[in-house]
């Protein structure tokens, strides 16, 4: 068989298959559409992130905010975060704070750490309620408590300039290691960083490449640079065991070289 035949029916197969996913995929909406008319809130969640992202359906932010808030005022945490980030941004409606933070509440208390997160970025910037960065630390805890690494970062960071807190550098470490680990390239970068500079930790130009090559492997290009001087002060033999641990730690979170 020739090289154009394979061709020839490589794009039939691709064809074909194209063909099924899209049935597949219109046949997922019809049944969400008949879940949501329904009353059921997954469905309507689940619609409005469709109609959000484009896909299976025509991008529209309305029906989104619709779809969220239908699931919303059933107490759908994920829909009430939603239709909160709608607010913020406003997208399907008039940007609005004070929506946003609502909505955003609603979620947070329901133990939603994406939306204690969110929260706890509204304190912290002042977005519809009055700036307290002492509200920031608290709902940023809670959701680095349960695991979010960007929440885990940014309380990194609340330590590390003293905001709602008193300035710690060691807390700072302890919460940037561990968004770090779970490989957030902020947290890696800010690592690194510390490690470089001796804050929190005696200064350890190894790990500060570690983690440095890390936040590098993910495209931060400040990260790639600095890397290379964390390396200037390093022995070949100590530089070895650094790029050694770099690659091991890539290959635990599952990414390849740098």
């Amino acid at each position: 068989m020739d090289a154009l035949t394979l061709a020839l029916i490589a794009v039939a197969l691709i064809g074909v298959a194209l063909f099924v996913w899209g049935r597949i995929r219109a046949s997922v909406v019809a049944k969400l559409l008949s879940m949501a008319e329904a009353g059921d809130a997954k469905a309507q969640y689940n619609l409005g992130v469709l109609y959000r992202d484009g896909k299976g359906v025509g991008q529209d932010y309305g029906e989104a905010v619709s779809c969220f808030r239908m699931a919303a005022v059933q107490g759908f945490a994920m829909a009430q975060h939603n239709l909160g980030l709608m607010y913020a941004l406003g997208q399907g409606v008039p940007q609005d704070d004070a929506q946003a933070l609502a909505w955003t509440r609603k979620a947070a208390e329901q133990g939603l750490a994406q939306a204690q997160h969110s929260l706890g970025g509204m304190y912290h910037n002042g977005r519809g309620v009055a700036q307290d960065y002492g509200q920031a630390v608290a709902w940023t805890r809670t959701a680095a408590e349960q695991g979010l690494a960007e929440a885990q970062n940014n309380l990194g960071v609340m330590y590390d300039k003293g905001h709602g807190v008193a300035q710690d550098d060691v807390q700072a470490v302890e919460w940037y290691r561990k968004a770090a680990g779970q490989g957030y390239v902020q947290a890696q970068y800010n690592l690194g960083m510390m490690y470089g500079m001796g804050r929190g930790v005696p200064q350890d130009y190894g790990e500060a490449y570690v983690w440095l090559s890390l936040a590098a492997a993910q495209g931060d290009e400040d990260a790639a640079k600095l890397r290379y001087f964390a390396a200037s002060e390093l022995t070949p033999s100590a530089l070895s065991r650094a790029k050694a641990r770099a690659a091991a730690e890539r290959a635990r979170l599952g990414r390849g070289a740098a």
